[in-house]
């Protein structure tokens, strides 16, 4: 897998940058897409909703969980 791709985002009105797989910000940009998000609307409902988690990790498992249900019953990759 290519190394990170880094993205500058405005959250709670501070600007930051988040580092992720190019495989993670395309499943993102996705899950952005099905819920009538932009990108940094999507980063930010995460940012919103993580607690103490480290923003990428949620990000991360948020592609994950929106990968794993949007896969056929029964398919494993």
């Amino acid at each position: 897998m290519p190394g990170l791709k880094k993205r500058s985002l405005v959250l709670a009105g501070h600007g930051t940058s988040l580092a992720l797989e190019p495989a993670f910000w395309t499943v993102l940009e996705a899950l952005a897409a099905a819920r009538g998000l932009s990108l940094a609307g999507l980063v930010a409902s995460i940012d919103a909703a993580r607690g103490a988690q480290p923003l990428a990790s949620a990000c991360r498992l948020a592609a994950l969980a929106f990968a794993a249900d949007a896969r056929p019953a029964g398919e494993v990759q």
